[in-house]
């Protein structure tokens, strides 16, 4: 396989980008070499890089980056889809390099359950984080048979919150009314702008606690080891605290551990984007050519400006 390829077909949306990690680090040897060994050096470090047999099994890398909503999900269910379509599992990994904050709970638990098909298709998988994986970060994290986490990343956070203001005193004030009309009981609760009764937080309360016990129920699941109650108050937890508490299996950067990880297996960055449409396209090709002349024309400026300093 060439060190970074494209795959698409003509039926699916997205592009995928597949780079062999492997090779970018030793290209990367030998250009580092040219400068600062001699030539025997070199020869010396060629001849190692040459004994590095192809690997039997592979690892494939994910990244995902988690902003409120998991957006990144739709990415993420494509790569997982290529790797069960393709990959072996018992024979290869994958690794998830993760850093996500957490976000909603209903796109964080479809973020979760697209890590589960590989758990569940029989992969070893292993989740990274660099900096953050907490509430529903965390909550991908731990389908995870492997956490690794760099010293100072956040991991834990396990809990559920929401905070809304209310307007309902000030439209009263203005003299505004402001109806909803519904059909069931609990059809809405809190509102923003009606009023909130006692009745109506109760049971925002309370289904926000059932969410609570969902989330705990659901990490118990995965990492039985773990002490849930201790550690399910929504605070969040550094380095080795969290390895005394389970929430983490070791202590690593991702560079740290796929440098590792290249010693016995060939490792592969899988990247996928969504092809844009034709209109995205049309669009980006205008935009092209709209900074080409702006380009073009600051150069003739800045050429008449050397002729003539007045302009």
């Amino acid at each position: 396989m060439m060190p970074a390829m494209l795959l698409h077909t003509q039926r699916q949306p997205f592009d995928f980008r597949v780079s062999n990690l492997n090779k970018k680090l030793a290209s990367r040897q030998r250009s580092l070499a040219e400068v600062t060994l001699d030539r025997a050096g070199q020869r010396k470090l060629n001849r190692r890089l040459k004994k590095q047999q192809k690997h039997e099994k592979c690892a494939y890398v994910l990244d995902f980056k988690g902003d409120i909503s998991a957006s990144a999900v739709a990415h993420l269910r494509e790569e997982i889809t290529l790797i069960l379509s393709t990959a072996r599992p018992g024979a290869d990994q994958v690794v998830v390099r993760l850093e996500s904050p957490g976000g909603m709970v209903n796109s964080y638990g479809l973020a979760a359950a697209q890590l589960a098909r590989l758990r569940d298709a029989g992969f070893d998988l292993t989740v990274c984080v660099d900096k953050v994986a907490a509430s529903g970060g965390y909550m991908m994290a731990c389908i995870a048979q492997h956490i690794v986490a760099a010293p100072f990343a956040v991991v834990g956070s396990i809990g559920v919150v929401a905070q809304l203001p209310n307007f309902y005193h000030l439209l009263k004030r203005l003299n505004i009314d402001f109806d909803v009309f519904t059909a069931g009981r609990y059809k809405r609760t809190v509102t923003l702008f009606g009023e909130n009764t006692e009745d109506d937080k109760t049971k925002f309360e309370a289904e926000l606690q059932q969410t609570h016990d969902l989330f705990k129920h659901f990490v118990s699941h995965y990492r039985p080891k773990l002490d849930i109650e201790a550690v399910a108050t929504g605070e969040h937890w550094y380095g080795e605290d969290a390895i005394r508490l389970n929430l983490v299996d070791k202590l690593q950067t991702s560079d740290s551990y796929l440098l590792e990880l290249m010693q016995e297996r060939d490792v592969y960055l899988l990247e996928s984007r969504k092809r844009p449409s034709l209109a995205e396209r049309l669009g980006l090709s205008a935009a092209a050519r709209v900074e080409q002349a702006a380009s073009w024309l600051l150069s003739q400026q800045q050429t008449i400006q050397a002729r003539d300093p007045r302009l």
